[in-house]
């Protein structure tokens, strides 16, 4: 059973996100992989370790992703794919998917592991346009992965309730949170993952043309909470008064 992991480098959900001039600035921030992603890794790892077989991980961005295909090692992949573009941030999700696409050409991979959707962009495109791309059946918001045979049954987060698919592989699954519980990488595991070579691989050498179709034009922070209000009244009555009289007259939603 080979299994391919999308990873994606993202800054660690606890980050305090500086945004000036219209872009973020990366200054001192710690980079981790996305946790959706970081589930995806896991379970690629426990079916391995039940069913045997391999599990790649990559990822696309400039040489400091080279850490989180790291942490992949540590945890238990077994090969690492390095897909180099010093300005992937301004990729699109369909030039991602493309470029993944190119770089997994002539390999027989029967899952496809991925988050639900990065921790930064909340987009959850990639995995999808890449089933489409390759062709391959796709089941979103996993909530349950067992692998019989040739095919997949997977149990996934539906609108009031869970549905339970059925695809023959290969097959594309996106990982929700309940899935399981990403364990920590080992002493033993990070030490050895520092000697494990990643393929590293270019746009150039693909033929992928970073064309974005979305242009990211800037970021801008949420605007500041305004201040809370005390309402004044000479007891509970007329406070509840004078509330009323807020809510119905100026904020309108009574």
């Amino acid at each position: 059973m080979n299994i391919l992991v999308l990873i994606k480098q993202v800054p660690d959900t606890e980050a305090k996100i500086n945004v000036a001039g219209g872009k973020v600035s990366e200054a001192g921030i710690k980079w981790i992989i996305s946790p959706y992603d970081e589930i995806a890794l896991e379970e690629a790892i426990r079916i391995k370790e039940k069913s045997g077989g391999t599990v790649t991980a990559i990822c696309v961005g400039d040489d400091s992703v080279q850490q989180s295909i790291r942490t992949a090692y540590a945890m238990g992949a077994d090969n690492g794919i390095h897909i180099k573009h010093d300005s992937y941030q301004m990729l699109d999700a369909f030039g991602i998917a493309e470029a993944i696409a190119k770089a997994i050409e002539g390999q027989d991979y029967q899952v496809i592991l991925a988050g639900r959707q990065g921790s930064d962009s909340d987009n959850g495109q990639v995995p999808l346009i890449l089933a489409t791309l390759k062709d391959w059946g796709v089941v979103s918001f996993a909530k349950k992965v067992e692998i019989a045979g040739d095919k997949a049954i997977v149990t996934a987060e539906a609108e009031g309730g869970e549905a339970v698919y059925e695809s023959s592989l290969p097959v594309v699954i996106t990982a929700n949170a309940g899935l399981n519980e990403p364990r920590y990488p080992s002493l033993k595991g990070i030490m050895a993952s520092k000697k494990k070579p990643i393929e590293s691989k270019n746009l150039n050498d693909l033929g992928v043309t970073p064309n974005a179709r979305v242009e990211v034009l800037g970021f801008e922070p949420p605007p500041p909470r305004p201040p809370g209000r005390i309402i004044d009244g000479a007891d509970a009555a007329a406070k509840a008064k004078e509330l009323a009289r807020s809510l119905r007259e100026e904020i309108k939603v009574i």
